[in-house]
């Protein structure tokens, strides 16, 4: 703990990050049982749409509209393409997939950025964490079984590893964005650019939304800003080392979504893959903590 933490911070922020995982779950299904009546690009809009009106609600009764102002453009708009292709791609996924199938896929994020991290922030890398992601990568493989996997299930796959892919590019665009841009200016760009991005792609295809399905928009949107704001109180509380592992609840909220909702009971293959690339992530995590804390340990002084 370092001295600008208070007693019990790291205990809320792992709350907050148990809680953001839970809601997020809850918002992933809803956008799969939309999936079912309507396009992917479409579904992405309607998720977009309909959490900027909550967050837009937020900074209207707090009157903090300056908070808004948005800083390098260009990047925000590159994280825009990126979060559309995300979205697009993971909604595409879990309405083909199973949402622990396509939560195990995601859940290699943490390995693919630490990956990009050495060509795109310069960072190095260390052997051990190269062999790491080989492993966590080869649970993939685990999980997909590519030998005996019909066609179908494999675009979806390949849908969410882009999916993965792009999350974790748009994470790393957030180091950069940080500095000069507030976090809610970050939230109500993203939601907004994906959101119109997503409509003008949406608009060949678009279908009347059905009156019972409002319920579940405004559910979905209610739950996706509710996520958003319990995971950056997370990593306000307590550091990324020690809240990060906690993501990987998602697996088991899946699970569970998939057993009572779809009847979808997890293969032996999806439980080692999974193990696997969660076992990996977890090893990326604490081993970044190691490291930080090494380098917090003062030199000794010369004799």
């Amino acid at each position: 703990m370092t001295s600008l933490e208070k007693p019990g911070d790291r205990l809320r922020g792992i709350s907050f990050m148990v809680a953001a995982v839970c809601v997020f779950s809850i918002m992933d299904a809803l956008l799969k049982r939309l999936s079912m009546h309507y396009a992917p690009m479409q579904v992405a809009c309607l998720r977009c749409f309909s959490s900027l009106v909550f967050v837009a609600g937020t900074v209207l009764w707090n009157r903090s509209w300056s908070a808004l102002r948005m800083t390098n453009p260009w990047l925000h708009l590159a994280r825009g393409v990126l979060g559309t292709t995300m979205l697009g791609c993971f909604v595409f996924a879990v309405h083909r997939l199973t949402m622990a199938q396509t939560y195990s896929l995601f859940l290699c994020a943490p390995l693919l950025m630490t990956a990009l991290s050495v060509p795109i922030l310069g960072e190095r890398v260390p052997g051990r964490r190269w062999l790491v992601i080989a492993i966590g990568l080869s649970g993939v493989l685990v999980i997909l079984q590519p030998w005996g996997t019909g066609i179908s299930s494999m675009i979806a796959a390949a849908a969410a590893a882009l999916a993965t892919v792009c999350y974790a590019l748009s994470a790393l665009t957030v180091r950069f964005l940080s500095r000069s841009n507030s976090t809610i200016a970050m939230v109500f760009w993203m939601l907004a650019l994906v959101g119109t991005a997503s409509l003008i792609l949406a608009a060949d295809e678009w279908r009347p939304i059905m009156t019972d399905d409002w319920a579940w928009i405004a559910a979905a949107g209610l739950s996706g800003s509710l996520g958003q704001t319990w995971l950056t109180d997370a990593f306000k509380h307590a550091p990324a080392s020690v809240v990060g592992p906690f993501e990987y609840t998602a697996i088991v909220w899946a699970f569970a979504i998939d057993w009572v909702f779809w009847s979808a009971a997890p293969n032996l293959s999806l439980l080692i893959g999974a193990g696997i690339v969660i076992a990996t992530g977890v090893f990326i995590v604490l081993d970044e903590r190691r490291l930080a804390d090494l380098t917090l340990i003062p030199a000794s002084p010369p004799p």
